[in-house]
């Protein structure tokens, strides 16, 4: 894929993202790119002090270096902050951060060579994974560990995977037919420099999320035929007087799922329910409310995607080089915490449907934790209870990221975002949902099926038929975990959404 800084869009990112593809740079970016590295060596020449060109670094910025000694000055800051812990970051996460790293230095404000950006391409291209341990970023001066990490191997040090095989950084550039680089004045300090492994991370869960809720939209109204819910919670007035665009998206697109349904039509009428439990009624209050903040996640994080955030940067049009603190990822620890917060409460909602549709004083004559012979077998009992346990772990994953600041480098970087940690977190709890939500649609299957001869919407009759091509009905007792992680697959691929299509 061919990306134009400045101009690319989340959907070209989820691309990336999910097909793993390689990206490279549009040549038109390249006079900027070559104009900001021709400013650089222009000041690495002179004498005034320039942060990371002839100075140290953080605290140590009042420390001349000697002209003699930048290249060796950039190395060592690579080789220095190759701190990061913990498990290496997924490949697709890794190769979603250098694609972003390319885009911002693509903008032509980060004062490296045009070589920097195409060995990138390369090791996309040509399948170099770097290993990047997860923790060690507080999000302020951007990403330093995990772009460290990466930048080791584009040097020949640190580790990296070549189709599949950990190598040395030297080992795995060699065994793709690529040489390190020898790193010029600024340039190590523009790799690692960035908000980047924030930004990959929080996209990762901004994709996933984003899937999540339409798969949930499925479910949802597949719960509320299985209890024998009301569709009047879903007319459009209810949600026209309210105004919240997502609150109205959601009801629209259940209506269009149920519409058609037997199991609707047979209750109507006589009816002795006059309202169902707020996780039928309100899911479009609830899940439109989550769908507009993640939306609002994902306008912020397409605009951290194709910005600028290393320092110094390179003005060219004056020919200064000027410290400013765009690697603050303040703004990607806000979408992130968003994001998080969304993801718990849909999965709240969900596990409370799963807790409704196994209770058969609640269920609307539904069988005893959906079992045809209860008592002998115990049903999705312990399904629900891992809902409730996945639903609560979420709840303690969700609180905010952003405002656990502190103070690092000596109190030089004595305000920082903790964008890193939120952003990772996000996957964490994207798996936990997905199998709250994989459980509920197993119940809400189960539960279609109890109400025979009547049948569901044509749309959720195909969701049905595309889950029983995976996972049989549940007519007694047998070991379920395998078909959870199955159904949490189903949930996050296409399958139900093109089920329904």
């Amino acid at each position: 894929m061919i990306l134009t800084p400045g101009l690319v869009t989340l959907d070209m990112l989820e691309r990336v993202y999910r097909d793993e593809l390689a990206v490279q740079l549009d040549p038109t970016a390249r006079p900027s790119v070559e104009a900001s590295a021709k400013t650089v060596a222009l000041h690495a020449a002179g004498q005034a002090a320039i942060y990371g060109v002839n100075t140290g670094f953080g605290k140590l910025a009042s420390r001349k270096i000697a002209a003699g000694d930048t290249a060796a000055l950039q190395r060592n800051l690579v080789l220095s902050h190759c701190c990061g812990v913990g498990a290496p970051l997924s490949r697709r996460l890794t190769r979603l951060m250098m694609g972003l790293k390319l885009i911002s230095l693509g903008r032509g404000a980060s004062g490296v060579r045009w070589e920097i950006c195409a060995l990138i391409e390369r090791m996309l291209e040509r399948d170099v994974t770097p290993v990047i341990p997860h923790q060690g970023s507080v999000g302020a001066s951007g990403d330093l560990a995990p772009l460290a990490h990466m930048a080791a191997v584009m040097i020949g040090e640190g580790q990296a995977f070549v189709d599949g095989v950990e190598l040395s950084g030297a080992e795995a550039l060699a065994r793709v037919g690529l040489d390190p680089v020898v790193l010029g004045a600024k340039e190590g300090l523009a790799l690692i420099n960035g908000t980047q492994f924030s930004t990959a991370c929080a996209l990762g869960g901004y994709f996933e999320a984003e899937r999540l809720l339409q798969s949930g939209l499925i479910i949802a109204a597949m719960s509320t035929d299985a209890i024998m819910g009301s569709t009047a919670p879903l007319l459009p007035e209810i949600h026209t007087l309210r105004g919240h665009q997502g609150q109205i998206d959601v009801a629209a697109r259940m209506r269009a799922l149920m519409d058609g349904s037997e199991i609707r039509e047979s209750h109507r009428d006589g009816d002795s329910r006059v309202q169902d439990p707020y996780c039928i009624r309100c899911h479009p209050q609830v899940a439109g409310a989550a769908w507009d903040v993640i939306r609002m996640a994902g306008r912020t994080l397409e605009v951290e995607a194709n910005a600028v955030t290393d320092n110094p940067l390179v003005l060219t049009e004056s020919g200064r080089i000027v410290s400013g603190g765009n690697f603050h990822a303040e703004p990607v620890g806000f979408a992130a915490d968003q994001i998080a917060l969304a993801l718990a409460e849909i999965g709240a909602i969900s596990q409370r449907r799963v807790a409704l549709m196994v209770d058969p004083t609640l269920s609307h004559d539904l069988p005893p934790f959906l079992t045809p012979d209860p008592g002998l077998n115990s049903g999705f009992m312990i399904a629900e209870v891992t809902t409730a346990a996945l639903m609560s772990e979420n709840k303690h994953l969700a609180n905010p990221c952003v405002t656990d600041s502190t103070p690092t480098s000596a109190n030089q970087e004595d305000h920082v975002s903790m964008a890193a940690n939120g952003a990772f977190r996000l996957m964490r709890m994207v798996d936990n949902l997905a199998l709250i939500e994989g459980v509920e649609l197993l119940c809400a299957s189960q539960g279609i099926e109890a109400r025979a001869p009547l049948q569901t919407s044509p749309r959720l009759s195909a969701a049905l038929a595309r889950v029983r091509q995976e996972i049989p009905a549940l007519d007694r007792d047998r070991i379920l975990a395998p078909e959870l992680g199955r159904a949490a697959s189903l949930v996050r691929d296409d399958a139900l959404l093109e089920a329904v299509t």
